[in-house]
């Protein structure tokens, strides 16, 4: 006796909406974070741990990193044998006294990892006057710019695959990584200046004086040009989490 096909049998269902998820637990629904803005720095970071190996199969180092991602300086790192909400309660403050950033009503976001979520780092963040922000589980995208620069800080230089023999072997690696990144990389995401010169607000006059040159060169040889010279306009805005209109709007100030 033939009555119908499977995907008959599933159309039915659909029109009846009886068509579920068959499990004892229920699928947890996760909202995208709401968006923040950066006008300026220390006002939001975003942090995350990431392995750095040692030269002993199986074994590997936890690296704390903390960026600012207005001016994509990083604000605080240091290396631990541990991942422990404790150590980054620590190394927040530390970069929360570094940076004389106390009273900011800084927001800090970060993915929902165990060190993230625990008591001790919640309460550090609640005494600094610190507002939390977290990714969705498993969404890389919502915590793009400590992705980006943990992807710099391993690709683009592969002494880290070699792994480090000791804890303090690792930590001054990342010092000297920190102090090329801030003062000498030159970064695409804030027209190829430092984050350091960003930081302190002397990007302003540096891309002024680069926009001069490119068009004192566009009037030399304006054949070299078939449009606009490059935009080298200052960025007076850093989202995080951007929404659609928010992304639509930014097109157009580049179009």
């Amino acid at each position: 006796m033939y009555i119908g096909s499977e995907s008959t049998f599933y159309r039915v269902l659909r029109q009846y909406r009886q068509v579920a998820r068959r499990s004892h637990n229920l699928v947890k629904q996760y909202v995208k974070p709401a968006p923040v803005v950066a006008l300026g720095p220390n006002q939001v970071w975003t942090w995350d741990i990431t392995y750095l190996p040692s030269t002993v199969k199986g074994r590997h180092f936890y690296l704390y990193m903390i960026t600012d991602i207005y001016s994509r300086k990083i604000v605080g790192a240091e290396v631990y044998e541990e991942e422990r909400g404790e150590l980054a309660a620590v190394l927040l403050q530390r970069s929360i006294w570094r940076e004389k950033c106390i009273g900011n009503r800084l927001v800090l976001h970060s993915d929902n990892g165990a060190p993230m979520r625990c008591f001790t780092m919640k309460a550090k963040m609640d005494d600094l006057g610190i507002t939390s922000s977290y990714s969705r589980p498993r969404v890389s995208n919502d915590n793009p710019y400590s992705e980006a620069l943990f992807r710099t800080l391993k690709y683009r230089h592969p002494g880290v695959a070699r792994g480090f023999t000791t804890p303090d072997d690792a930590r001054a690696w990342v010092s000297g990584f920190v102090r090329w990144y801030n003062q000498e990389h030159k970064h695409s995401a804030i027209k190829y200046v430092t984050p350091i010169q960003r930081h302190n607000g002397d990007d302003r006059a540096i891309l002024e004086q680069r926009k001069a040159v490119y068009e004192k060169a566009k009037i030399r040889s304006p054949e070299r040009w078939s449009k606009s010279t490059r935009n080298w306009d200052y960025i007076d805005a850093v989202y995080l989490n951007p929404n659609k209109e928010i992304n639509d709007q930014r097109m157009r100030q580049l179009a």
